[in-house]
């Protein structure tokens, strides 16, 4: 494969994204498509997938991993625990850690580190199965671009540390508030996590999902050299 410099991000809405890398590696973060109403009905049918990643248990952020994960046969990166029920579903290519560790998948270097929310798992009857710890992920591309997808979490002072060990230039923030942080919160983890470029995730899909971009954007206007991306779902960037 050759390297291109650059590398493109496709927002499915909520908290569901598409990396294709510089070498072309398909990563899903969050697979839920089908029932996400946030989702364009163009990206519904998934093209590819070589790589998913699940940052914890919800419905909103897993719902349609198995489906997926049958269809395209991608390596998916999950906690020990949510592997372990996918696995148990049929779903092969599982690729089980947890906080802290690091492993490279086709050229992709993937760590898990912490989140401050829940993770039950829903299963066919209804019922709430132990998901884990909630987790994030930070994500180094081949060309040594470095992302941080934080999951569903509340801002938590050991942010500090990610941007110390990691140095993420591109960060997935949720805003929505009520289930996650607010755009007060997200503003407060920009000045932890020091990147140059935010995207919001995680706000608009239902109504009690509050907060903006633009109180963001506000919330920050004061942080040089931080640019705040306000996607919309079935927008693509390079």
């Amino acid at each position: 494969m050759i390297l291109k410099r650059d590398f493109s991000i496709t927002w499915y809405g909520h908290s569901t994204f598409k990396i294709v890398s510089p070498k072309g590696v398909h990563i899903l973060i969050d697979p839920w498509v089908m029932g996400n109403p946030a989702c364009p009905d163009h990206l519904k049918a998934v093209d590819k997938i070589d790589l998913m990643l699940i940052t914890h248990g919800h419905f909103d952020h897993m719902a349609d991993a198995v489906a997926l994960a049958k269809r395209h046969n991608p390596k998916v990166v999950a906690i020990f625990e949510i592997a372990g029920f996918l696995g148990s579903r049929g779903v092969g290519s599982t690729l089980p850690m947890n906080m802290g560790g690091t492993q490279r998948v086709d050229g992709i270097a993937v760590t898990m580190v912490q989140a401050f929310h829940s993770s039950g798992i829903q299963d066919e009857e209804g019922r709430l199965l132990y998901g884990g710890d909630p987790a994030g992920y930070v994500i180094t591309l081949e060309n040594g671009f470095t992302l941080y997808h934080a999951g569903d979490t509340q801002v938590f002072g050991d942010m500090r540390l990610i941007a110390q060990l990691y140095e993420p230039q591109l960060c997935f923030l949720p805003i929505g508030d009520l289930f996650t942080m607010s755009p007060k919160e997200a503003a407060y983890a920009c000045r932890l996590l020091k990147p140059k470029w935010v995207i919001p995730m995680h706000f608009g899909t239902f109504p009690p999902l509050t907060g903006t971009p633009a109180k963001l954007r506000q919330l920050t206007k004061t942080i040089r050299g931080l640019k705040v991306i306000d996607m919309k779902p079935g927008d693509t960037i390079k």
